[in-house]
């Protein structure tokens, strides 16, 4: 590894320990509901970042409220992986333009609808419940993540490793897993890197706008947006959970690309989006 992407491996780590550390540990060591149990936008009084508009502590809110704030982002991105994953890979590999067709066609209807519309049509059944939301984002991000690998794909499904695999009497699945699943991952690894960043910010524009979670939820979203008519009196209120989320994001980013391939990477990215 080089200096220049160790030294990004390591930056991206450091970005995500303080948010990855909340988001695991905080809810153990907080309580459910997080208290109210000082003055409206205080500072001091024991509370080192101070207290938002119910009077919590926002250092405990900041603990309490990343097991959302990034776990529905990334379940949401790990199901719209594996969905995606499933359909791309298959049209790329079944050799069938009707299937191609059927599996492609549905799901590329999603491409141009609003994210905040499907999020808010998705929720209306789940009101304030995570599962809705992270159900609405994985159904925005699984049209292209599909065409994405569909287009990666297509040169390993029609390859000679693919044809012998095939004249060798080798299972369809073994041949789709095994070849052109292996020959993709440095694409899919890549493209899930970036992908969580845009998910995270989406979710917490959910609960920003109130699409999302319940408005008294520790959530660093809705944190943000029950505070935010007090940024100038009491600015950790909103500087801190917003400072979490950029974190993340950062340091998501910056992970993947000093730890994959990169000249792999981006040249299978490249022949993909040019498809």
């Amino acid at each position: 590894m080089s200096g220049r992407r160790y030294r990004r491996t390591a930056t991206g780590a450091l970005l995500l320990a303080p948010p990855c550390a909340a988001a695991l540990i905080g809810p153990f060591v907080t309580d459910s509901p997080v208290p109210s149990e000082g003055m409206p936008y205080a500072r001091g009084d024991g509370h080192v970042l101070g207290t938002d508009a119910l009077g919590r502590d926002v250092l405990a809110l900041l603990l309490r409220g990343g097991a959302s704030a990034l776990g529905v982002a990334c379940a949401a991105v790990a199901l719209a992986c594996v969905v995606g994953a499933a359909i791309g890979l298959t049209a790329a590999a079944s050799r069938s333009r009707w299937l191609d067709d059927l599996l492609m066609r549905p799901v590329e209807l999603l491409l141009p609808l609003p994210s905040l519309l499907v999020i808010s049509v998705i929720g209306v059944g789940w009101r304030g419940h995570p599962v809705a939301v992270a159900l609405a984002v994985a159904a925005l991000n699984v049209p292209a993540v599909a065409r994405l690998l569909r287009a990666a794909a297509m040169d390993a499904a029609g390859g000679p490793v693919a044809e012998a695999m095939r004249l060798q009497g080798e299972s369809a699945a073994r041949v789709l897993i095994g070849h052109v699943g292996r020959a993709v991952l440095p694409v899919a690894a890549a493209d899930a890197g970036t992908r969580v960043g845009s998910a995270v910010f989406t979710v917490a524009a959910a609960n920003f706008l109130g699409l999302g979670l319940d408005p008294t939820s520790p959530d660093w979203g809705v944190v943000i947006a029950a505070s935010r008519e007090a940024l100038f009196v009491q600015p950790w209120a909103v500087v801190a959970p917003a400072l979490m989320l950029v974190m993340f994001t950062v340091g998501a980013n910056l992970l993947a690309d000093g730890l994959l391939p990169r000249g792999e990477t981006t040249r299978g990215k490249e022949r993909a989006w040019n498809r």
